[in-house]
């Protein structure tokens, strides 16, 4: 009898809290948003969530920002002031509610908000939730929502400007709370947005629902011990060492509001179909979307988590590190119950630059203002973050920043992560890898050209031709095409020959030197195994149209070569093979290719040795089975495409077709 008094006890308790919760109202204010340039008198339709810059492009007032040289043609846009408006309808039912909230996950970045002519908040973090109570603005039927954003570049211009003779390196984007990339890097565009970039709310409600207990069931190590050789640096997950094969994760879009689930969808797949077990999700983007995180625990990926900073120093006034405080609890609590998250980073690489960059000398730095810098950093990075970390979540592993070593630096191979970018940016040969690999390798990579379908949907054929403005336009990489025609000189075809070479052409054969690049890359670092215990290439994804380390395309998420190369050298199942023999060195001859279409597999077969052979349909725009492929001579191989073409207009070249134009 006691026993069914305490069942019907807790199924009243649970009536009674079900109809409190029942009844709280969430009102989703997406609809019926206008924009205009601050003070001017036309209004147009917006889209929320959204940004200027894609409400602009919606109402045709912009031209496409990827197009051509586009980006410097809107450059006034981050400039201005831009008002956001609506009106929504609220019952008088939802007024009677003890509690009701104006809730805003994402505000990008300086907004100023008024509801019915009343100032209700002012925000200044792109990465915060802003709460605020407006039981007594809100009124019966129409509601009247201002926000106002003000010019992102302009405050920080001016809080840089307040700030001298002090400077922050690298850039006053160090000011504020807002995604870095938006001021441009070195294979993105600078569009520095603002605007509504994630649904707002009105949340209606008597008692507030109470909060999720956090669990956690998986046991996550970070192992850094002193050893013979260094000191390691591991994963084990549940008590067991994990090699991490993975790469390193940006933003999948200039423009946030257009990464939709399908696109998530889309990009993850790339990874999982890669062989990848983990992603870090770089500082100088955003804390990802929830859904992002849904597929990675979903699909067995691990994420290396970076806070938003990375290559620059930070202000070290209380306003900031309380903006900071916020933001960091906020989104650990918003994402600490994904089970694919094993660390927690403070910064991409500001320490090893506030060391190693030069900063001091070409900055003329005093003594007193690198000293005040370097205790600011450390103050935020090694003492406030990780214990605002642990308040909410004491279950996974923290580090200040990647990397602690420069590359250039002997700790760099024995200790800690390292970002190894002696190939690339120190113009040393692939080979040097065997002999340094570091223990776990966060960072490494070879740039390529974006796929050359790619290249035609942001060009006119008159832009196509070598070093042409609109190429330079989309290689954002310093010396990057200086860079790339070095390795090409080395590995593939003479320095004298690369000038004479049409685009096409040029783009494939960087395609290949990154697939050379990564297979063999990919197959020291596993052959140093458990020496080194983890492989993030630098980068996974694009955020535009650009050449790039990025192993897939922007449009359509295409595969580039390399990733067909990363595939193979990722898997479990084989040995990852090591070929360093130079593709220059090799005596190729015409291995005449033929093939026949049957379905949707194109069967090839090779009268001579052929290598990089590889095969596009015009129009195409999804996956081959694989790409880029080397046939023996008499050796068949089937490739299939995704879906039905009909009369599939097929093209096929190989290595030596390529270089035989140019000899």
């Amino acid at each position: 009898m006691n026993l069914k008094k305490h069942f019907y006890s807790v199924i009243c308790l649970g009536l009674i809290h079900f109809s409190s919760v029942a009844t709280a109202q969430n009102i989703d204010l997406k609809k019926d948003w206008k924009y205009r340039e601050e003070k001017t008198q036309k209004w147009y339709p917006a889209t929320v969530p959204g940004e200027i810059h894609t409400d602009l492009l919606n109402n045709k007032t912009i031209p496409d920002p990827f197009y051509r040289d586009n980006e410097k043609k809107v450059v006034w846009v981050e400039r201005k002031n831009w008002e956001y408006k609506t009106t929504f309808q609220v019952a008088a039912a939802t007024l009677k509610k003890k509690n009701t909230e104006l809730v805003f996950d994402g505000l990008d970045t300086y907004a100023t908000v008024y509801l019915n002519n009343q100032l209700v908040l002012k925000a200044d973090n792109m990465f915060r939730q802003w709460r605020v109570d407006v039981k007594k603005v809100l009124k019966s039927g129409n509601n009247d929502l201002v926000i106002v954003f003000q010019s992102a570049q302009n405050v920080v211009d001016s809080l840089a400007k307040k700030d001298l003779p002090f400077v922050i390196p690298d850039n006053p984007r160090a000011y504020v709370r807002k995604a870095q990339y938006h001021f441009g890097w070195d294979w993105g565009p600078k569009f520095t947005t603002c605007g509504i970039w994630k649904t707002p709310r009105l949340e209606a409600y008597d008692k507030k629902e109470a909060e999720k207990p956090y669990v956690l069931n998986r046991k996550i190590e970070l192992v850094q011990q002193p050893d013979s050789l260094g000191k390691s640096f591991y994963f084990k997950i549940d008590g067991k060492p994990v090699y991490m094969k993975g790469a390193n994760y940006i933003p999948s879009d200039a423009f946030l509001s257009r990464v939709t689930k399908k696109e998530y969808e889309k990009v993850i797949a790339m990874a999982k179909d890669a062989n990848m077990n983990m992603l870090r999700v770089w500082g100088g983007g955003i804390y990802e979307d929830d859904y992002f995180y849904d597929l990675c625990d979903k699909n067995g990926i691990y994420v290396w988590q970076d806070f938003m900073f990375a290559g620059t120093m930070v202000p070290g006034d209380k306003a900031f590190f309380d903006n900071v405080k916020e933001e960091v609890k906020y989104q650990v609590k918003r994402l600490r119950h994904h089970p694919s998250i094993v660390l927690w980073c403070g910064n991409n690489e500001a320490d090893e630059a506030f060391k190693n960059w030069g900063w001091q000398k070409s900055m003329n730095m005093s003594k007193k203002d690198s000293t005040r810098l370097w205790h600011d950093y450390v103050r935020l990075f090694q003492d406030s973050i990780p214990k605002w970390v642990k308040e909410v979540d004491n279950k996974r592993p923290y580090i200040s920043s990647s990397p602690l070593f420069h590359w250039s630096k002997e700790k760099s191979i024995t200790e800690g992560d390292s970002h190894y970018w002696g190939t690339w940016w120190g113009l040393e040969d692939v080979e040097v890898v065997k002999n340094k690999t570091g223990r776990f390798v966060s960072e490494y990579g070879m740039q390529a050209m974006p796929n050359y379908s790619s290249i035609e949907a942001f060009t006119l054929p008159e832009d196509r031709y070598l070093y042409s403005d609109i190429l330079q336009a989309h290689q954002k990489a310093g010396k990057g095409f200086i860079k790339l025609d070095s390795y090409l000189n080395r590995y593939f075809i003479d320095s004298t020959k690369i000038k004479k070479m049409n685009v096409e052409d040029y783009t494939y054969l960087t395609q290949c030197l990154q697939y050379y690049s990564l297979k063999n890359i990919i197959g020291i670092h596993r052959s140093k195994a458990p020496y080194n215990m983890g492989t993030l290439v630098w980068q996974l994804n694009d955020c535009w149209p650009v050449a790039s380390w990025s192993v897939t395309d922007y449009y359509n998420r295409q595969p580039k070569a390399a990733w067909y190369a990363m595939r193979e050298a990722y898997r479990d199942d084989i040995t990852p093979q090591i070929d360093l023999t130079r593709p220059i060195d090799l005596q190729l001859e015409d291995p005449k290719i033929s093939w026949q279409v049957k379905g949707n597999k194109v069967v090839l077969k090779a009268t001579k040795a052929a290598k990089y052979v590889y095969i596009s349909v015009k129009g195409y725009t999804g996956k081959w089975s694989d790409n880029y492929i080397d046939l023996t001579a008499g050796e068949e191989k089937t490739l299939s495409f995704e879906g039905k073409i009909a009369n599939p207009d097929i093209k096929v070249v190989s290595l030596y077709d390529v270089l035989k134009k140019y000899k």
